[in-house]
């Protein structure tokens, strides 16, 4: 294989999204005991459901009779069974009955591929597997999030847009003091700056040097073996209640090569009675501009067409979106060596 083969192969695992990754798919109120869920991930249908023990199962959404989507079916005692001729299957992918047919040969068959799921802070988390990691380690969330002494709300949108883009636009401080300019926090600050990077623990910090606690002024990414997020912090003003900072802890879920769905959580350092005002005035006053604000972000992304990387000219400002870019780059290298490696013992 030549060079330029393998960086074909490697920029398209970056633009479909990496793997050995565990990815936020829905709201942990979305998946039932009694009906499945669909969704896309990575460009694959799954499906997920909750089994008689209330366990979380997920696995492609694929009939093997005839390839009809599972998750237009039922659950039944705690397996799906497919609308179309009622086939039954399992959390692990294997037919369990075939009701059109007694003692069927398909009956017991392991016929989908089944995937580690799990839970957390009122979202269901999937893994997908790599070659390089087949299993899953362990998902890494924000301390703050197991802190009682934050408080906060899950939000979830899709975007018609690579994920790329919506992980780029997390990586720009600098855009918020245009194009969220209008919003109730963000209409602040200097327009002009000078961005800086660093290197932390687990990831680096982007961030504006000259001015904090203003705006939008700097956002820092974690990177684990299994999973990747962001948070950042906007300065809140008097008329927002009780609290400190307001955080934002964000994921990006390549749903498919053109849809992303995002995640974010919404926190606050808010305790005792204070806590339950915040909560209240959040949903009846602070919410929907919160919302404002993602679907300026979501318009602008849609709005971009999907190859702007071959013609974009990067300058100073763009240090957090090249780093993202090469953290992404070097996970995928790595994934597709260890993809070609085992393709070669294959065939020796």
């Amino acid at each position: 294989m030549t060079a330029i083969d393998k960086k074909t192969l490697i920029e398209k695992r970056v633009n479909e999204g990496l793997r050995g990754q565990w990815y936020p798919i829905c709201k942990s109120v979305e998946v039932k005991t009694s009906r499945p869920y669909g969704t896309r991930l990575l460009g694959e249908k799954i499906v997920l459901w909750r089994d008689g023990a209330g366990k979380l199962r997920c696995i492609e959404d694929f009939c093997p009779h005839r390839g009809a989507p599972l998750s237009y079916g039922e659950i039944h005692e705690g397996n799906i069974g497919c609308r179309y001729h009622g086939v039954v299957v399992d959390g692990d992918g294997v037919v369990v009955r075939v009701p059109a047919m007694p003692e069927c040969a398909l009956e017991g068959r392991k016929a989908l591929t089944s995937y580690a799921v799990t839970e957390t802070n009122d979202a269901v988390f999937v893994y997908i597997p790599s070659v390089d990691q087949p299993e899953p380690p362990e998902l890494v969330m924000p301390d703050v999030m197991d802190d009682d002494a934050w408080a906060g709300f899950l939000c979830t949108s899709v975007w018609e847009a690579n994920y790329r883009y919506a992980l780029d636009n997390l990586a720009d401080p600098m855009h918020g003091c245009y194009l969220h300019a209008e919003s109730f926090t963000l209409a602040f600050g200097s327009k002009q700056d000078l961005m800086k990077l660093d290197k932390t623990e687990h990831g680096f910090r982007i961030e504006r040097v000259g001015q904090t606690g203003a705006n939008f002024d700097w956002t820092e990414f974690e990177v684990y073996p299994g999973d990747m997020f962001c948070f950042l912090e906007i300065p809140y003003p008097a008329a927002a209640g009780p609290g400190g900072v307001f955080r934002i802890i964000g994921f990006a879920t390549p749903m498919d090569e053109h849809t992303t769905k995002v995640f974010f959580w919404r926190m606050r350092q808010v305790e005792g009675l204070a806590r339950e005002s915040w909560r209240f005035l959040y949903r009846a006053k602070m919410e929907k501009t919160h919302w404002d604000v993602l679907e300026q972000d979501r318009v602008m992304l849609e709005g971009m067409p999907d190859d702007a990387r071959k013609r974009e000219m990067l300058y100073q400002h763009d240090l957090g979106v090249s780093r993202i870019r090469q953290v992404l780059t070097r996970a995928a290298k790595a994934q597709i060596e260890a993809e070609l490696k085992q393709q070669t013992v294959a065939a020796e």
